[in-house]
This record gives structure tokens, C-alpha cells and sequence, in this order.
């Protein structure tokens, strides 16, 4: 996931998933599976692959993979509209952050018992991941995709300042130190996203829960992100963007990774996906967990889901084996491995295939590893994009503003506070 999914995006749906209702099966014959994967080019042809495959070691089943929209921002919106003419797919793909939502439709069928059954392997996928696809006790998807953040680095402009490459005990003062370093004609040390988005927002939180924090109370009633050591998180940063100027400030963050594939950042905190890019552009690179705090070096992940909806008891059930089967480390080989994504199940991890995958993606073993330190995941509640903005545009206002960390913060918490009080 890279962060994303608009506010009125989901509140929309939230009313429109819970208005719906389900559909019927076949009463014979083939039961037909469509898949709306939203995926194009090599990701659709993999698509095509794995269900020709399935079909033909499957003949009372026809798995159709059809686009759907060509974008998967628009997925949910997608499925809204079909779903209220009663047409829905069987099978789509959602962001992790639209769970919540989703959770909320009876239309969304429950994978509990699929992921619970023997030899599929629930335990076999990263807890991050799980965390994603259960709501309040209901599995609303088996996850599609894993990443989580670390920092990439340009290890041509570390030895053009004699500077040493990161190792994984590095703290945040450590980073603020290179990025210092790194800072000189014309090349920023690090960058930020200040969109105001979850883009912003998914950044700052693993300093947060480092230092024992959380984003909300226990019982998800109240903020709980306005705290000394967020405060001191948010100066960090601040330090850096306006005292050192080693930070760029990507205020459409759409720059700051062709920069640094340019030879213009010297770190980057980002996931997987930007490895591709970079190796394009030829950038002797290094990957590294995040700097942490007395020893934690937790990040956060962003996982996405194939969601099952209900269309009567047979087609849902086809759709949930099929997906059994899709999830397999075998399949999960060719299917994200295959595209440059990180294998989500730990199992995947001992084909041969994941050894071709480190030497074609140089260090992406460190992303794997580093989902072991993804032990937390976001809020799962339908007002949570809504706080985020809160959160976002009160980062952008002391990095961008130069507004002080501890009066965005709390502005922000009494904003998220009354958001939280709407929600219930």
C-alpha cells in the first residue's frame, strides 16, 4: 500500500455497502467467479495466467478476471455503484484501509472459517497483514499485498562525505546526523511528504508506537497521539526541515522519489515499490530498517486485500477456495514475487523463487525482515481517514509553517477527539 483512500470515499460508502443486499448462484453447471483485480499489464497478465490455471485443474469453476476499473483508488467506488444495481463481483481487490467499511456490509462475505480451516495457514501470514483483514472479529479479506516502510539510501553520495552506511541499531538522532551530512550542493539528505494525506500521516506514526505511544486510547474513544514524545518526534523533523534544511518538502508528494532516483536525496523513507524505479535509474543503493528509539525499530506496514461478496452460498464459497489456493506459496510466488511485491506469506520465503527475487531486487530481503517489526496496525474504524487529515495537516503546518510541534498537536488531538465523538 502506499497511503491512501479519500475521506468521502469512504463515508460514502459506508452507507452504501450497508444498503446493499445480496445476490444468487448458478443452480447448475460451472459456478462463474468474476475477479475484478484492478490490475494492469504485467500485473493483468499474471492475473490471466493464474486463472486459466485454476480453470483448468478446476472444470466446475470459471474463474472470469475482469479489470473493473483500470485504477484501484476507484475499486471501491466501483464496487459501490454495481453493488447497488445488484451486480456485484465475486471477488475484488480493496486497500487495507477500506476494511473498516467494508466491515460493515453484510454484502462482504466473512472469510473467518476459510482462514481458519486446516492447511491454510493463517499463522503463516505476517501479523500486520491479519491485523488488516479482521475487523472486530470478522476476516473481510485474505491479504494481496504486503509492504512496510524502511529508508533506501544512495550509498554514492554516503562515500562522497566519508559517511558510513546505516546499520540497524541506527537511532533518529543518527538519521538527523546523516541527513546533516548528506545536505550539500544541491543534495538534500532526506524528504517528506507534506500533503497532508496518509502519506504523511503513515510516516509519523512508527515513531509514535517506538516510543510506547499509540494513536488512540484503549478503548478508541479519544486520541492519544498528543504526547510529550510525539512532540518531540514532530521537532525532530521540524529541526531538520528548517534549522539543518536537510529535508525536501514535497508538498504534492509526487517529487521526492524521482529526486532521489536522480542523485538529489540521499535517503528516502519509502516501501518495495520504489526499489523497481530506482534500479531503473541504475542508484547503487542500500535498504535499511528504520532508525529507532532505545532499541525499537518498529514500522508500519500497509497491506491490501481480496475481499469476497456475498452473491449466494455457492459462488461465495468458489471464491473463497480459489483464494485459498491463490495465497499458496507457490502461487503467492507468482503473483507477487513475480511483480516486484514482497511474498506474503513467511512460507514463500524458503522457494527458490525468493532467492531469484533478492538477486533481481538487491536488499528487498530487508523489507521481508523488516515485517517482523510491523507489529501494529492503523485504527480500524471507518472515522480513521478523517483523523488522518487532522494529523497530516498538522505535521505539514510545523514542517511547512513552522507552526510549533506541541500546538499542531494538540489542535489536532481536539479535532480528532470531536471526529471520534461523531463516529460513535
Amino acid at each position: 500500500m502506499r497511503a491512501r483512500a479519500g475521506t468521502a470515499a469512504l463515508l460514502l460508502a459506508a452507507g452504501l455497502l450497508t444498503a446493499c443486499g445480496g445476490g444468487g448462484g448458478e443452480a447448475g453447471g460451472p459456478v462463474e467467479i468474476t475477479w475484478w483485480h484492478g490490475q494492469v499489464e504485467n500485473q493483468a497478465k499474471v492475473i490471466e495466467e493464474l486463472a486459466a490455471e485454476y480453470n483448468k485443474a478446476h472444470p466446475d469453476v470459471r474463474i472470469v478476471p475482469a479489470v473493473g476499473t483500470t485504477n484501484v483508488d476507484e475499486m471501491l467506488q466501483k464496487v459501490q455503484a454495481v453493488l447497488a444495481g445488484g451486480k456485484a463481483p465475486d471477488i475484488a481487490y480493496m486497500y487495507g484501509t477500506w476494511s473498516p467499511v467494508l466491515a460493515k456490509t453484510p454484502k462482504v462475505y466473512d472469510l473467518t472459517a476459510t482462514v481458519k480451516a486446516p492447511g491454510f495457514g493463517w499463522d503463516d501470514f505476517w501479523p500486520s497483514e491479519r491485523a488488516v483483514a479482521e475487523v472486530n472479529g470478522k476476516v473481510v479479506g485474505i491479504p494481496a499485498v504486503v509492504d512496510n516502510l524502511a529508508v533506501i539510501y544512495n550509498k554514492k553520495l554516503f562515500d562522497a562525505v566519508g559517511l558510513s552506511y546505516p546499520d540497524k541499531d541506527w537511532t533518529w538522532d543518527d538519521f538527523r546526523a546523516a541527513a546533516r551530512r548528506l545536505t550539500r550542493d544541491g543534495v538534500y539528505g532526506t524528504a517528506y511528504p507534506v500533503t497532508g494525506t496518509e502519506d504523511t500521516v503513515w510516516r509519523f506514526w512508527p515513531q509514535l508506537w517506538q516510543q510506547g505511544g499509540d494513536i488512540l486510547s484503549a478503548d478508541g474513544r479519544k486520541s492519544a497521539f498528543n504526547t510529550p514524545q510525539a512532540v518531540q518526534a514532530l521537532d525532530l523533523w521540524s529541526a531538520m526541515a528548517r534549522q539543518d534544511k536537510s529535508v525536501y518538502l514535497d508538498q504534492n508528494g509526487e517529487k521526492f522519489l524521482p529526486l532521489f532516483q536522480s542523485g538529489k536525496i540521499g535517503m528516502v523513507i519509502a516501501g518495495p515499490w520504489a526499489l523497481l524505479d530506482i534500479i531503473d535509474h541504475k542508484i547503487d543503493y542500500g535498504v535499511q530498517i528504520l532508525p529507532g528509539h532505545n532499541g525499537d525499530h518498529q514500522t508500519i506496514a500497509g497491506p491490501d486485500n481480496w475481499v469476497v461478496l456475498d452473491n449466494g452460498a455457492r459462488r461465495a464459497q468458489a471464491a473463497a477456495a480459489f483464494l485459498t489456493w491463490l495465497t499458496r506459496p507457490e502461487q503467492d510466488a507468482r503473483w507477487t514475487l513475480g511483480l516486484g511485491n514482497l511474498p506474503i506469506r513467511k512460507a514463500t520465503t524458503a522457494l527458490p523463487a525468493y532467492r531469484e527475487f533478492t538477486e533481481d531486487f538487491p536488499e528487498i530481503d530487508v523489507f521481508t525482515a523488516n515485517l517482523d517489526n510491523a507489529t501494529k496496525a492503523r485504527p480500524q474504524l471507518p472515522a480513521y481517514p478523517e483523523l488522518s487529515e487532522k494529523v497530516g495537516n498538522a505535521i505539514a503546518q510545523a514542517l511547512v509553517g513552522g507552526t510549533p510541534a506541541q500546538q499542531v498537536l494538540t489542535k489536532a488531538a481536539a479535532e480528532a477527539d470531536k471526529v471520534l465523538e461523531r463516529s460513535r
